[in-house]
């Protein structure tokens, strides 16, 4: 593939804008210095970024669904549902995401997972790192939105895992709440399998939460969100964010922001805390994109009241209607935090905690071309795959001009 030039723009690269153009070849970001005194050979084609920030392509660890789909039923449409909810994240600025399955029955998990494959973005749709398994083995004190009846203990540790869900090869990351009976067994299994564990929907002490970070868990699922709320006595596994038995640097946390799952005051008291480990995530479920109204999301019927998405007849929350671009504009508001900072909270940041970074996460010379335009108030301009502009926001879409 010839060498594409994107000049005029301001490069996150080493958590900082920098007015740098950057070089793009066979899908992947070059250093031109290498093209210019090596190989003696200039650009194929240029696009002008009209002043756009250019940065990483944002990776959603947590999503529900969207569009009218839902990854957790309707098995015979998991393959449209992916299809679909890729597609339609580009136009938000995702380049890779994890479909997320919440508490299932085994053999939902064995009909589901074969057919969340891992793929490459393309202009198809964002790309699919592997499967978010949230659930069944969480608290039932805690267990949200999930259905009750399929929750399940962890008799037999990690051999549970296996009977429940049965091939791990699309897993990419496993909720589980740390309290119950084996879940240090449970962690050990999956992180020796390059899974990564989250801890969530607890009811569980700081201690339980330490315990399983000690065995290998590495993230929490939508901090604040069905977990134990903060005590000064006991904080929960929120505090451990704060623990001194932990190295912080390997411990990292999803947020929803959207300004329904988490008040702004939380939303910053995080950010102060650990700006560090903090990953946007939107949590959302099948409505979004989809407007106001009540809407049937497998045996739950839900209503979409202006930004908030709630079990019918009930005021429990049921997951977000959030895109990612507004998590981050909400991030940004709310925490009072730089556009850096936010941005590398829905890029860097998720792509460290799956261990992607040579890959996915940065602008860095050799990881993948997956990048983002942005205005200066942070809403899509246009979406990069591999180099290659998959969406295009009305009026913005940029042209490859042939180098004379």
């Amino acid at each position: 593939m010839p060498v594409t030039q994107f000049k005029n723009c301001r490069i996150l690269r080493d958590h900082e804008l920098v007015r740098e153009d950057l070089w793009v070849e066979n899908g992947r970001i070059i250093n031109p210095e290498e093209l210019f005194y090596v190989q003696k050979r200039p650009p194929a084609f240029q696009v002008d970024c009209r002043g756009s920030i250019v940065a990483p392509g944002f990776i959603d660890v947590q999503i529900n669904g969207g569009f009218g789909y839902d990854f957790s039923f309707d098995e015979d449409k998991t393959e449209e549902a992916v299809s679909v909810v890729a597609r339609g994240l580009l136009a938000h600025g995702v380049t890779s995401f994890l479909p997320t399955v919440i508490t299932s029955t085994p053999e939902t998990y064995r009909k589901v997972l074969p057919r969340l494959n891992k793929r490459p973005g393309s202009e198809d749709g964002a790309g699919v790192l592997g499967a978010h398994l949230e659930g069944p083995f969480i608290s039932r004190e805690k267990k949200g939105a999930h259905p009750v009846q399929h929750i399940r203990p962890l008799e037999k540790g990690f051999e549970t895992v296996k009977e429940v869900y049965g091939c791990l090869d699309n897993v990419a990351m496993v909720t589980l709440a740390p309290e119950l009976e084996n879940a240090c067994d449970a962690v050990e299994g999956l992180t020796e399998r390059g899974i990564v564990v989250s801890t969530g929907h607890s009811a569980g002490s700081i201690m339980d939460g330490e315990r399983a970070f000690k065995s290998g868990a590495r993230f929490m699922t939508h901090l604040f969100n069905a977990m134990t709320k903060f005590h000064h006595r006991d904080p929960g596994i929120i505090g451990m964010l704060t623990s001194k038995r932990l190295p912080l640097h390997e411990l990292y946390y999803g947020i929803i922001s959207d300004g329904i799952h988490t008040h702004p005051a939380a939303l910053r008291i995080a950010y102060k805390t650990h700006p560090n480990g903090l990953c946007l995530v939107t949590d959302a479920v099948a409505p979004m994109g989809l407007g106001s109204g009540r809407h049937h999301i497998g045996d739950m019927d839900v209503v979409i009241e202006g930004e908030r998405a709630l079990i019918e007849g009930t005021d429990t929350l049921c997951g977000s209607i959030v895109t990612m671009d507004g998590c981050i504009r909400h991030f940004m508001h709310s925490a009072r935090c730089t556009t850096v900072e936010a941005l590398e909270a829905a890029s860097l940041h998720p792509a460290t905690a799956l261990g992607i970074t040579a890959q996915k996460g940065t602008l860095e010379y050799g990881s993948d071309a997956d990048f983002v335009m942005l205005s200066d108030d942070v809403f899509v301009r246009a979406t990069y795959i591999a180099g290659r502009q998959v969406f295009a926001a009305p009026g913005q879409a940029f042209i490859h001009e042939p180098v004379q």
